[in-house]
């Protein structure tokens, strides 16, 4: 079977092939437990996380001890809110986040709602972004954690980052930020981005399933979170469990490689994403979603008037497009984050995402074009 063109990349991503080959000799070259510190077998799991560590930092910018490995983006989620709430209801109980954040999140809240946590969901504009006056006006000192999302996974829109931590600082609460579709497609420095907890995930830049981080920050504000995994102490004790070397292994590779290409990445696919909106764009019934100004240059979420997205999807099998967020493909609900922008249920449903990353093609995108066109017009003709 002929496999149809890729532009589902933020679903996830294909593993890059120098990753592949960083991470190889750690299932059966290299494969001590680097808790066993009596011999070189786990001399060189720690060595191979050392490294590991150094190439990520080196793509964020923060120190060694502030980066916790987990299993994935959504545990490192949970573990950065659940790990305030239970360590800072001395301050307070109220948490803010926005209507159009991943499930992980939205999910997380909801669990803490009926232990008694107040959550405040801002709402956002047409555009996807929030409106900083209402933060300004919930917020308060009884705030302990504001979680806003870096890049949405569905529209690609970019919320202002720094002047939320600027609000968020003032009044001495903590400021969570999943930045999982941003690490490795945009810069992030985190000795000057105000960001105090920030989850990311290697399967969304080239590197493996299964391996993520969480940051924490250590000085100004120092911030402590509540284990939420107990079992040996591993990690500063803030999540147990045998290290998963090679994934680590891949997660570092990946990020080595981001840095280096990522600026050379982003003109390409720029370009790429710019020509495919513009030239779907002219199509009747045809709207893209999100600000314009403030959107990754990955992700493009159209609205395809009166066209049933998943019919759609159906007759261009020769795409590998999806209709929005792949851990709600399952859902038969409208978007979450389209209804938070004010779209109806109906343009909700008759809207696709198409996501491109550093293997898509120009002949690719040209098809994409044709196919979707094609199916477009003989919508508006039948």
């Amino acid at each position: 079977m002929k496999h149809p063109i890729y532009l589902d990349y933020n679903a996830t991503t294909a593993v890059d092939e120098r990753v592949i080959k960083a991470m190889l000799p750690y299932f059966n070259a290299h494969y001590g437990n680097p808790s066993s510190i009596t011999h070189a077998f786990g001399w060189d799991a720690v060595e191979a996380i050392k490294v590991a560590t150094t190439q990520i930092k080196s793509l964020i910018n923060c120190d060694e001890q502030e980066l916790i490995y987990t299993s994935g983006a959504t545990e490192a989620i949970n573990l950065a809110i659940k790990g305030v709430w239970e360590n800072y209801q001395f301050k307070g109980k109220h948490i803010i986040t926005v209507k159009t954040e991943h499930k992980a999140v939205l999910d997380v809240c909801q669990s803490l709602e009926r232990q008694g946590a107040t959550i405040t969901y801002l709402s956002v504009n047409s555009e996807g972004l929030i409106n900083l006056d209402e933060l300004k006006s919930v917020i308060s000192d009884k705030t302990i954690l504001v979680a806003v999302m870096y890049v949405n996974n569905e529209t690609g829109v970019m919320q202002p980052i720094d002047e939320i931590a600027e609000i968020v600082h003032q009044h001495k609460s903590i400021f969570m930020c999943d930045a999982t579709q941003a690490v490795g497609k945009i810069s992030i420095d985190l000795s000057t981005d105000k960001i105090d907890l920030m989850c990311m995930s290697a399967h969304k830049m080239y590197g493996p399933k299964g391996i993520g981080a969480l940051y924490v920050r250590r000085k100004k504000p120092r911030v402590v979170l509540a284990p939420q995994i107990h079992g040996g102490g591993h990690q500063r004790g803030l999540r147990s469990g045998t290290l998963n070397v090679p994934g680590i292994v891949g997660l570092g590779k990946a990020c080595e490689i981001a840095k280096t290409e990522m600026d050379a990445d982003k003109k390409r696919i720029s370009a790429l994403h710019n020509f495919f909106e513009s030239s779907i764009a002219t199509l009747n019934g045809v709207y893209i979603n999100g600000s314009q100004s403030k959107r990754i240059y990955t992700t493009s979420n159209i609205t395809l008037k009166g066209i049933n997205s998943a019919k759609l999807i159906s007759k261009i099998p020769q795409l590998a497009i999806s209709m929005g967020s792949a851990c709600s493909a399952a859902n038969t609900s409208p978007s979450h984050v389209l209804k938070a922008m004010q779209l109806s249920d109906e343009d909700a449903f008759s809207t696709i995402r198409v996501s491109i990353g550093k293997h898509t093609t120009g002949e690719q995108i040209d098809e994409a074009i044709h196919s979707l066109s094609k199916q477009i017009k003989a919508n508006s003709a039948s």
